[in-house]
């Protein structure tokens, strides 16, 4: 063998691809994208490289035309609006230690694994923290306790008008009288027709393919729908299955389930920190440690932009 020679036992960029750090990354934020459901459906700011811990975004009050009399000047509407400060407070991270043994014998497969799961977990966190605020539709207290203060500003899926009661389960599954009452619950507050968005939880998402007016033909278009388990367009809203839909609280409600009708403007999502991905050997170890996380926050924005819906979990 020819003097300093390498040999074939090297680590070449091929066989070591598994651990290159851009690809961790990559393929994480590729996963983090693909699993999030509620996030997609909200209002977004980026504040990313830029210092502080609070986002204000003012709230405009809608304003009123005036009639214009010749020869007089144009009204200049109020500059009042209402401001929400969005706290970015959440700082989640995904971490996981291979040791050298199991970087050698591994396969690209495992770190697909490991790049799918953090993506999934932190997408499930971020869905998670913007669906906790849905208790607060309609004026509702977040964080209530007791079962009787538990999303008690929710409606009924089956009519879309009674109040839920966690107290005594007065749920039903979700009807299209219901669908139609929320709908006309955000036209009566002026909330604007595009950009709504029904997420339903897995059990209601199968309630409404069991109904007839919704999987018709003319309803779901080439019946891809069906097909691929995807509710499509109801009225006119998009609808969206998610399996972080929330449950009640309490031991008489706990199998009840939470969905929601929300126009984008009723929640905001401020991102200081988009998913990152970072790798470092760790000598005590033996091992490389890989980490990726977080840091955001959540806000209402309006909440009369949307109103949450109960229904039974089974």
């Amino acid at each position: 063998m020819a003097s300093g020679a390498i040999g074939t036992n090297n680590q070449t960029v091929t066989t070591g691809a598994t651990f290159i750090p851009e690809i961790w990354s990559d393929e994480t934020i590729a996963a983090y994208k693909s699993n999030l459901v509620v996030a997609n459906l909200v209002t977004r700011l980026s504040h990313k490289g830029k210092k502080g811990d609070t986002i204000n975004i003012p709230t405009p009050v809608r304003g009123s035309a005036t009639a214009k009399a010749a020869n007089t000047a144009v009204k200049i509407q109020s500059d009042t609006h209402l401001n929400t400060a969005v706290s970015i407070n959440k700082h989640y991270e995904y971490s996981v230690l291979i040791e050298d043994i199991a970087e050698v014998q591994a396969l690209s497969s495992l770190r697909k694994f490991y790049t799918d799961d953090a993506g999934y977990a932190l997408a499930k966190q971020v869905d998670t923290d913007l669906v906790t605020l849905w208790e607060g539709l309609q004026g509702g207290a977040v964080g209530g306790s007791g079962q009787a203060a538990v999303f008690e500003k929710a409606v009924i899926g089956g009519n879309g008008t009674s109040l839920y009661t966690g107290n005594s389960r007065n749920c039903t599954d979700i009807l299209d009288a219901g669908l139609r009452a929320m709908i006309l619950s955000l036209d009566n507050a002026d909330v604007p027709m595009d950009n709504r968005s029904l997420i339903v939880p897995p059990v209601a998402a199968n309630d409404l393919l069991g109904i007839s007016r919704f999987t018709e033909q003319q309803f779901i278009g080439n019946g891809e729908a069906i097909k691929t388990g995807k509710i499509g367009q109801i009225y006119g809203v998009d609808i969206y299955v998610s399996s972080n839909c929330p449950f009640t609280v309490g031991a008489a409600t706990a199998t009840d389930r939470v969905g929601a009708l929300i126009h984008k403007d009723a929640f905001a999502l401020a991102e200081q920190v988009g998913v990152r991905s970072q790798t470092q050997y760790k000598q005590e170890w033996l091992g490389d440690l890989f980490t990726s996380d977080t840091i955001y926050g959540v806000a209402e924005l309006r909440n009369t932009a949307g109103i949450a819906f109960v229904v039974p979990g089974s």
